[in-house]
């Protein structure tokens, strides 16, 4: 079945106008946080301390419930369509103001491995305005939905400040020319292989399948491998995966939470999210860079 695909320049105005409409409606409900910087290893992270839990808990729960909120999507919460295998919803449960979703339009487990298909629909939203994409790979990574879906905030995280907290060590990295086509960067304390790519240097489908590669050979190199189960590969580990336009950043996880925290992709980018004050406390006392550290697994 042949579905309508993305046009340029269409998805920011479709963003604004769904998420206006969904306040409206009561179909999204962001939870409201308070920020704080943490300087730390060269980076200066941002903590998102959640100012009112009710809304966090009706999420979590609703995520536990089982059931699968992506078949049906709530069509309050549909953005648009990017191509025959996925669309753009709303994160229901938004801490990052335009928050999405990218969602495949039949059900695949959250553990299969990507496929360029996933990264062509990723790029196309990722041309539309500065922003990170982002892929939690199982349970343990930090993902709370079986079914497939990759994520997109928007840039800058916060005002002031680089746009992406990790920026300057990748930029460091790659002025010093300290990394070939697989590496790490130097700076970057926890476990994880990155991939230098210029992401908008060709067009989506091309690059879709370049990046896929690359994305392969940096499982490798944390030791990752890819598993056949039920006629289709899986990862046989969790893993963080970040997609930026400097580069792709993959990250092997040990354990979902530190001290209680939770840890998804975006806390390598340099953002995390805490529930109270208690676990504000912790991050300052362990470093954000040493709570990093715990959640990564050690690598090959």
């Amino acid at each position: 079945m042949h579905h309508p695909h993305l046009q340029p320049g269409t998805l920011w105005p479709a963003i604004v106008q769904r998420t206006a409409h969904a306040l409206q409606s009561g179909a999204l409900c962001p939870i409201e946080t308070v920020q704080a910087a943490i300087d730390d290893g060269g980076v200066r992270f941002l903590v998102r301390q959640v100012s009112s839990l009710a809304r966090k808990d009706q999420a979590r729960r609703a995520g536990r419930a089982g059931g699968n909120p992506f078949l049906p999507y709530d069509p309050e919460l549909f953005v648009a369509d990017i191509s025959d295998t996925h669309v753009v919803l709303l994160n229901k449960f938004n801490v990052i103001k335009h928050h999405l979703l990218i969602v495949t339009r039949r059900f695949e487990p959250q553990e299969s491995l990507l496929t360029v298909a996933d990264f062509a629909a990723l790029l196309a939203c990722m041309a539309e305005f500065a922003s990170v994409g982002f892929y939690n790979g199982g349970a343990a990574a930090g993902s709370s939905q079986a079914h497939k879906h990759l994520q997109l905030v928007p840039l800058p995280f916060a005002e002031g400040g680089p746009a992406l907290p990790i920026g300057p060590l990748l930029e460091s990295a790659r002025l010093a020319g300290t990394i070939g086509t697989i590496g790490a960067v130097p700076g970057l304390a926890f476990a994880h292989a990155f991939a230098p790519l210029d992401l908008f240097a060709e067009p989506v489908h091309e690059m879709a399948c370049t990046a896929c590669e690359r994305y392969r050979a940096l499982l490798d190199a944390v030791g990752v491998r890819a598993v056949e189960v039920d006629g289709g590969l899986r990862q046989s580990a969790p893993y963080n995966l970040l997609v930026m336009s400097a580069g792709l950043l993959l990250v092997p996880r040990s354990r979902e939470c530190v001290e209680g925290i939770p840890v998804n992709a975006l806390a390598f980018a340099g953002s995390l999210f805490v529930r109270d004050a208690a676990q504000m406390r912790a991050i300052e006392n362990l470093g954000p860079m040493h709570l990093l550290w715990l959640a990564a697994a050690a690598g090959p």
